[in-house]
């Protein structure tokens, strides 16, 4: 068989070790198929001994052609964004709850990854937020969010006030709970929670989503993906920033984040077929009578 994608790497949810079964399942089938299978390090210390090549993710970099990972939406952010600057080809296969990320199931894997691997696949690109905190002109931190950034309180007894501005343009000075910054991926997650906009994941924007604001004329807006959004705290207390419910980072007075689109992009890979609103209507059982 002249195969798409040479060499695969399998990608389980992290510390798990129940995901050692199906994906030693899936490792021997994608081997048997003539696919030379490589097995992430993290993942391997749950599979006990077995024939395949074990490398870390930053050794991934150009020797891999695609990765499969198992998990949940919350395994692929990792993933993806760790991978992003590879240039590697993700597909997900879903063992959480909703699944946005991960399409594929246990049960259909094997079919969609052999239609794969003959050249079937539909390839979609997603944008990524590049996020530096400033303080007194001093960068102190560097993150990437492919879901969202999102700038929240953690005492209870006061809100956040912060300054927003879109490419230099004052927009307006938020006191809420907090802030989302969300990518169209994104907005399937906190921001929808917060009565942010489901926005489709080919679409090049960037949603700003106020949770609780507390004035109720501050809506969620959507801006062009190129814009540079400056967010300057006036008040904090006990404020931090997060991204993608990963990475935490406290936040003092005055300090500046710089939100922007990131030059690197996630490449995900889908069966023939493949629909966003097929999604949106099974994960949101949009399809379920009243």
């Amino acid at each position: 068989m002249n195969l798409s994608f040479k060499t695969v790497a399998l990608i389980g949810k992290y510390k798990t070790p129940a995901i050692a079964e199906p994906l030693l399942r899936l490792a021997a089938f994608l081997a048997g198929k003539g696919a030379a299978v490589v097995v992430d390090s993290l993942t391997a210390e749950h599979l006990g001994q077995h024939p395949y090549r074990v490398l870390s993710l930053a050794e991934m970099r150009g020797a891999v052609d695609l990765a499969v990972v198992m998990g949940g939406d919350g395994t692929m952010l990792n993933i993806a964004r760790t991978l992003a600057p590879f240039g590697i080809l993700l597909v997900g296969v879903n063992q959480g709850r909703l699944g946005f990320l991960t399409d594929l199931s246990l049960d259909s894997m094997k079919r969609s990854l052999t239609a794969m691997l003959q050249g079937e696949f539909v390839t979609e690109k997603r944008m990524l937020l590049s996020v530096r905190v400033m303080r007194k002109d001093a960068e102190v931190c560097n993150a990437v969010a492919f879901n969202e950034m999102v700038v929240h309180r953690s005492n209870i007894d006061s809100m956040i006030e912060c300054e927003v501005r879109i490419d230099g343009d004052y927009l307006y000075t938020q006191r809420a709970d907090g802030l989302i910054v969300a990518t169209p991926t994104g907005s399937t997650a906190y921001a929808l929670s917060a009565g942010g906009p489901i926005v489709h994941p080919a679409l090049d924007v960037i949603a700003l989503v106020p949770v609780c604001p507390h004035t109720l004329s501050n809506r969620p807006i959507v801006v062009s993906g190129a814009s540079e959004i400056e967010i300057l705290m006036h008040r904090v207390g006990e404020v931090h920033v997060r991204f993608d419910s990963h990475t935490n980072f406290d936040l003092q007075l005055h300090d500046r984040l710089i939100v922007a689109r990131h030059k690197e992009h996630v490449h995900l890979l889908h069966p023939v077929g493949h629909s966003y609103y097929h999604t949106l209507r099974e994960k949101l059982l949009w399809n379920k009578s009243l």
